[in-house]
């Protein structure tokens, strides 16, 4: 497979289209390429895999008092990189970019029965949805944005844990660092949104962004893939944007006044070095919303770090009893360790073969090491078919190819809850109601400017 070109976007184009000619070259259209995506994508090893091996198993309950305590000194300095990816379309949803939807105002009992039944192809009533959602919601919860909820959860969060620790929270909030992961469409709205509310307490000086590029579709011409300007314009999935991170100038901070700085990618890459772990977080992730740190979860990843690891990957066991898709953790003989496959590379294999899959909740200890890895080698670039072109498809997790990686599996499974599809939309709405009843949280929303109309 030709090496991407990470130095800049222009550069990826041209060395992603160049993969394209050389991966597709005996395709003559689309359709050709359409018919044969799982030959294409399939991971090469996969008739030899086996279930993963020396997989560690977690008991949240049982984590040493000592390395939690280790797991909050770490947050309190501010050596946790947290990495907020809100720059999906929510397609599915039918709603508009995830990361502006404000229930209170955008949804009610009615409209989310129509989705549901809209979705499922079943009759869907209010009086159902009610009872789902647990009451007479949306409308009772405070009119903010699923965007807004998720970086309060986590001010919420740190200023809990400081007085806990007998620490400033004014100032443990300003030691913070994070990346806030767009889509070009959102960048206008959500960094003024920062403004206007002061940037929730954090120093606008360590509140980075980066506004992750939608590409046109790649066609088949006469033979040859290119890019077409005119087609509709994609997302290249969560892989392209850890590839972003590496490029010259793609992250920018802003100050009160609205003025932007880019950055040098050497420069985000020293900062990387002061962090001892960094976290991957998705803005679908309803869990969040109750707890934006696992301190269990962050105490054995820096325990995983002193042992060289620089990624550390959850997995679960798929249901016996209805089996379902998903990444497949597995033991490659070939390359002689754990892999993680994703679903679009297990040509032939039945959910029922997955023993294994991703949770899709990932560490980085020690991040340089793996933001370094993914620069100098690129991932994977798996492609799919959407209407009538070829997109690419990377995705975040093959970093576990690239550096090396632990798998962990919960002694006590937690299950995963993700805002995904108009079905999960209940589920959302009471993970947002249990938020507004933390003792305290409406008094923060109520401080923080310009929030609350």
């Amino acid at each position: 497979m030709a090496k991407l070109d990470l130095m800049n976007n222009k550069e990826y184009i041209a060395s992603s289209e160049k993969l394209a000619a050389e991966r597709l070259q005996n395709y003559r259209s689309v359709e050709a390429v359409k018919a044969d995506l799982e030959d294409i994508n399939a991971y090469d090893n996969l008739d030899k895999v086996e279930e993963p091996k020396d997989v560690f198993t977690f008991d949240s309950d049982t984590v040493p008092e000592a390395e939690i305590e280790r797991a909050k000194k770490t947050v309190l300095e501010g050596r946790l990189f947290c990495e907020h990816t809100a720059g999906g379309e929510a397609t599915r949803l039918k709603l508009g970019p995830k990361y502006l939807i404000n229930p209170a105002v955008d949804l009610t009992l009615r409209r989310i029965a129509s989705r549901m039944a809209e979705e499922t192809g079943r009759e869907v009533g209010v009086g159902d949805v009610r009872e789902l959602c647990g009451g007479n919601v949306p409308g009772g919860l405070l009119p903010i944005s699923l965007g807004v909820r998720h970086m309060l959860q986590m001010v919420f969060g740190l200023r809990r844990l400081s007085e806990a620790c007998g620490e400033d929270p004014d100032l443990v909030l300003k030691r913070q660092r994070m990346l806030i992961v767009i889509n070009e469409l959102l960048e206008e709205k959500v960094v003024q949104g920062f403004i206007d509310c002061g940037f929730y307490g954090f120093d606008p000086a360590h509140v980075y962004f980066m506004s992750q590029y939608s590409y046109p579709g790649i066609d088949i011409v006469d033979g040859v893939p290119r890019y077409r300007e005119d087609s509709p314009r994609r997302l290249h999935n969560h892989g392209q944007l850890v590839m972003q991170e590496t490029m010259e100038e793609e992250i920018f901070r802003v100050s009160p006044e609205g003025l932007r700085t880019r950055i040098k990618r050497e420069e985000f890459g020293r900062l990387l070095t002061e962090m001892d772990d960094k976290i991957s977080y998705n803005i679908e992730d309803l869990s969040y919303l109750a707890q934006a740190i696992d301190y269990e979860s962050l105490a054995l990843a820096l325990k995983m770090g002193d042992q060289g690891y620089r990624m550390m990957m959850e997995i679960v066991a798929n249901s016996e009893i209805k089996p379902q898709k998903g990444g497949l953790a597995a033991w490659d003989p070939v390359v002689n360790r754990n892999v993680m496959i994703e679903s679009f590379q297990l040509k032939g294999l039945g959910n029922a073969d997955i023993k294994f899959m991703n949770k899709n909740f990932n560490h980085y200890p020690h991040p340089y090491d793996s933001w370094q890895a993914v620069q100098e080698n690129g991932l994977n670039m798996p492609v799919d078919v959407k209407g009538d072109y070829i997109y690419f498809q990377p995705v975040q997790g093959d970093i576990n190819f690239l550096v090396k990686t632990q798998f962990i599996r919960r002694s006590r499974l937690k299950p995963i809850q993700a805002w995904k599809s108009a079905v999960t939309t209940p589920l959302a709405i009471k993970a947002m109601k249990k938020q507004d009843e933390q003792p305290g949280f409406r008094e923060l929303c109520e401080k923080i400017p310009n929030l609350l109309p």
